[in-house]
């Protein structure tokens, strides 16, 4: 640390000489590289050992099922637990060409859930693994996406397995640094997954994976994206999710905007001419300069009236933020969206609970591929 702060005063000083040099020409500071690396990848666990990895799963078999089954199995295992948020599909506008459902989520990694997030008011019942892994999958399939987005996830050959049961493929590129696999009793690091019906999309070229870039330094953050083309119409179009750095404050808000930039400068890359929908946890507001700079190019599913997708009270306070976005080309016409639960609905104990297995909300929007 103390080099890091050695280099970060040297190259300071190296700043303030050269604009005295020159007043009339602007020197842009860049931090040096050490200092970016520490700053970048902040909240890694680095400094610790690695924690041994273990696998809960081992009791669950998949076999090939229907959606009906797999609710049904899922409502055995939660027997006198609370039903699950009613929520509504809420059109938006009524369009021509071929529909596509696509799920947003991030459904929070059980490893950090139960061992890092410090939520005071859930009630551990709620984050016990033998009945909230069936949460999570109910949540995945009683909407009955066609493409599933999702971050935080921690128990990827587990829902894989529960999704191939289904007739969907998916693709998961985890954290560099996962903080999960410094933790007791985890089950791998978390990262992002993009699932796809494979009855109704097939994959064009390759799955596009990317560790985003704070000024030319690589992040703990990741990007997963994939062209698909579909079976019945061979329509084609670009699907992506990434989860942007976590915390507040003006520091970690102009890093979410830089790896925002970075994001869009790769994905206009592998997209081409294609549509696009970008959905994630960007851990902003709609506000912040990264999300205005997203909007800049695409538009976002759902309404500007969205009045949260997370609610939890931690050891450090209350928060009830928007931060989860589907986003899409503006070509791209929006049928319906999945409406948020009321504020009674979450009720006092807020996110998680025995109703809901996350601290976010799932995002669902119908979009008409023109």
């Amino acid at each position: 640390m103390a080099e890091i702060k050695a280099a970060a005063s040297s190259q300071g000083r190296k700043i303030s000489s050269s604009r005295k040099l020159s007043s009339s020409k602007e020197v842009a500071y860049v931090p040096p590289k050490q200092l970016l690396q520490y700053i970048v990848r902040m909240g890694s666990f680095t400094a610790i050992p690695k924690a041994k990895a273990c696998n809960p799963n081992d009791d669950l078999d998949f076999p090939a099922t229907t959606a009906d089954q797999m609710l049904e199995r899922c409502r055995l295992h939660l027997a006198g637990k609370p039903s699950p948020f009613l929520r509504r599909l809420q059109a938006q506008a009524k369009g021509e060409g071929e529909r596509v459902r696509v799920l947003q989520w991030n459904q929070l990694s059980q490893t950090l859930g139960t061992q890092n997030d410090g939520f005071v008011l859930c009630p551990g019942s709620a984050l016990e693994w033998g009945t909230r892994r069936w949460r999570l999958l109910e949540e995945l399939v009683r909407h009955r996406p066609s493409i599933i987005c999702l971050q935080e996830v921690d128990h990827f050959p587990m829902v894989e397995r529960a999704l191939a049961s289904l007739g969907y493929t998916g693709h998961f590129t985890p954290k560099p640094d996962s903080p999960c696999i410094y933790l007791p009793s985890n089950s791998g690091p978390d990262g992002c997954a993009v699932f796809y019906r494979s009855d109704e999309w097939e994959v064009v070229g390759e799955v596009h994976t990317r560790v985003l870039e704070v000024w030319h330094v690589q992040s703990n953050q990741v990007a997963v994206a994939v062209n698909l083309r579909s079976r019945r119409s061979g329509k084609e179009v670009c699907v992506a999710t990434t989860h942007l750095k976590a915390r507040s404050g003006a520091l970690l808000a102009t890093l979410r905007h830089e790896q925002g930039k970075d994001l869009l400068a790769w994905l206009a890359t592998i997209k081409l001419h294609r549509p696009l929908i970008l959905t994630g946890d960007f851990n902003a507001d709609p506000n912040e300069p990264v999300v205005r700079a997203v909007t800049e190019e695409l538009a976002s599913a759902y309404p500007d009236t969205t009045p949260f997708t997370t609610w939890k009270v931690r050891e450090s306070g209350e928060q009830k933020s928007t931060l989860d976005y589907i986003f899409h080309s503006k070509g791209l016409e929006v049928e319906a969206t999945l409406d948020m639960p009321t504020e009674e609905q979450v009720g006092v104990d807020r996110l998680p609970s025995e109703a809901f297995p996350s601290d976010h909300l799932s995002l669902v929007a119908d979009f008409h591929l023109l």
